[in-house]
């Protein structure tokens, strides 16, 4: 039995003084590759006088243009979207023969393709030592995978980080703590490192509290729930891409709402462009509703 889901998200930015807008660029609707079924979608921007023009970017995500004719005090972007909740099994999936467990290599061809996504950034001091310490014994892949996913989410301890920008790999082991994106970015780099192609994902994430209560375990949420959130991809020959998230330590469900899968963090930002110099008031709403 599926659930619909009502989420409501509301970006708000209030200028002391008129201000002109460079093109801004917002990456808010869904990706191609969503597992979850989307019923609707709509995107309001306040100026009422712009031009939008929707496109892809290199990556296949979805974006909004959008170019302002004439100064403004403000700046809103709300978006309403309707997902389906219906819950699906994330290791529902067959690898290729080679695949099975790890090591493995991808062919030469998937290697030119997945090029971007298997950059590396210097390995350095602590990155390094981390490396060291991950069991790369031969193993099933999906039980490697689970058990990195699972040391990093044990590892570097959750918090809210309101500064913008990641934390380099580096410092998210020296501080032990980060952000959604920073342990997805740190994840996403020890992946590449040990030749496994990986992506930063921006998305939203949509918590619901069950209907019934577990017996055996923790029951989730309390309460009905949405964000913003940041997970990293893996690319598994005969899988294809599939959802780590290292805030929980689990792989990616239906409650995980890609916006945005991209080489690196700063190419996934939900709203990206230039302003005038301009205090700046900034309010931001979700809600989510079923």
């Amino acid at each position: 039995m599926s659930i619909h889901a009502a989420l409501h998200h509301v970006t708000r930015y209030k200028y002391d003084r008129p201000v002109q807008l460079g093109p801004q660029v917002v990456r808010l609707r869904p990706a191609p590759h969503c597992r979850s079924n989307v019923i609707s979608y709509s995107l309001r921007v306040e100026p009422a006088e712009h031009f939008i023009n929707w496109q892809q970017d290199p990556f296949a995500n979805y974006q909004a243009r959008l170019v302002f004719p004439k100064k403004t005090t403000e700046f809103t972007v709300t978006v309403d979207l309707v997902v389906e909740m219906a819950v699906y099994n994330p290791f529902d999936f067959f690898l290729e023969p080679h695949a099975e467990t790890v090591p493995f290599k991808y062919s030469k061809a998937q290697a030119e393709e997945l090029a971007p996504y298997l950059v590396t950034e210097p390995a350095t001091p602590l990155v390094a030592a981390y490396l060291e310490k991950i069991d790369r014994s031969e193993k099933r892949t999906i039980d490697f995978l689970v058990q990195l996913n699972q040391q990093v989410q044990q590892d570097v301890k959750y918090l809210i980080r309101m500064e913008p920008g990641v934390q380099t790999p580096e410092e998210t082991l020296e501080k032990a703590s980060g952000s959604c994106r920073d342990s997805g970015w740190l994840l996403v780099q020890l992946l590449r490192h040990m030749g496994l192609a990986a992506r930063f994902v921006s998305g939203y994430l949509i918590q619901l509290t069950p209907d019934v209560k577990s017996l055996d375990g923790p029951s989730g949420t309390e309460v009905d729930f949405t964000d913003l959130h940041a997970w990293c991809e893996v690319y598994l020959p005969g899988a294809g891409w599939i959802g780590l998230d290292a805030t929980s330590g689990l792989l990616a469900g239906e409650g995980h709402i890609p916006l945005a899968c991209t080489p690196n963090p700063s190419s996934a930002a939900p709203i990206e462009g230039l302003v005038d110099e301009a205090e700046v008031e900034f309010d931001h709403e979700m809600v989510v509703s079923r």
